[in-house]
């Protein structure tokens, strides 16, 4: 098992076009996959913005760019604004049922639809079982799976790897015909309650992009901190109720080593 972070190699890709900004060239930083790492030290790179998917622990090294801001939801300090109560309320008659694992046909039938239904101009697009399951898999042994039924109906997933501070938020999917619930909203809500249950720190939601629609919802869960020139940084400019129109740092957290 690696022993330290002094022992993790890593590497960074070709560039290439960027998935949420056009006309963006990408280069990705990712932890050589051979490595055995364990949560703790999971815990540790996710506190100097790095995420997973699937296998692979990454975050983004562009030289020309710095939109890919890592973000996260301290969650002793969050309060729900006025309209995440009421997508909080709205969604209290659901049932919520923790699996260890969602490599199954109704799973993958729920996720072929939202991947059609809201992602069919995305790089997931179409969807398929095998990349379905490198994607959402257990690749740490850590990783939680909640399946949100209304009755008998399966109509949202969430995927979270446990850490030792927290969650990390690795994706969500639902019903697209159920779009009056919120489900997006709803699922962090559900994390961000989950922990602090649990009496743990955060609730990491991936890269807050400002100028990407897809990516940029993040900023409506307040307090937000934004890992930003080696630091997790509060940011708290309200646009409106709920919304961020750009993040601004307001005080240092920590500086992780």
């Amino acid at each position: 098992m690696t022993a330290s972070l002094r022992d993790i190699r890593v590497y960074t890709t070709f560039p290439h076009a960027c998935s949420y900004l056009t006309d963006q060239e990408a280069t990705t930083l990712f932890i050589d996959p051979r490595q055995t790492l364990s949560q703790a030290l999971y815990t540790q790179l996710s506190l100097m913005g790095f995420r997973r998917s699937g296998d692979h622990l990454y975050r983004p090294h562009c030289s020309q760019c710095s939109a890919c801001v890592p973000s996260r939801v301290p969650v002793a300090e969050f309060s729900r604004s006025k309209s995440q109560k009421r997508v909080w309320r709205r969604n209290q008659d659901l049932n919520v049922r923790e699996d260890t694992s969602i490599d199954d046909d109704e799973a993958y039938a729920l996720y072929e639809r939202y991947i059609t239904g809201r992602h069919a101009d995305g790089d997931m697009f179409p969807p398929e079982r095998d990349q379905y399951r490198s994607f959402l898999n257990n690749g740490l042994g850590c990783t939680r799976y909640f399946r949100f039924y209304e009755q008998e109906q399966l109509i949202a997933v969430v995927v979270a790897d446990q850490m030792l501070d927290g969650l990390s938020a690795i994706y969500t999917f639902y019903d697209p015909a159920q779009e009056a619930r919120s489900l997006g909203t709803y699922a962090v809500l559900f994390q961000i309650d989950l922990m602090q249950q649990a009496e743990l720190d955060y609730v990491y939601l991936g890269y807050w992009i400002n100028n990407c629609d897809k990516m940029s919802y993040k900023s409506r869960f307040q307090p937000l901190e934004l890992f930003r020139a080696g630091s997790w940084q509060i940011s708290q400019v309200m646009a409106s109720d709920g919304d961020i129109s750009r993040g601004v740092p307001m005080r240092f957290v920590d500086n992780p080593t």
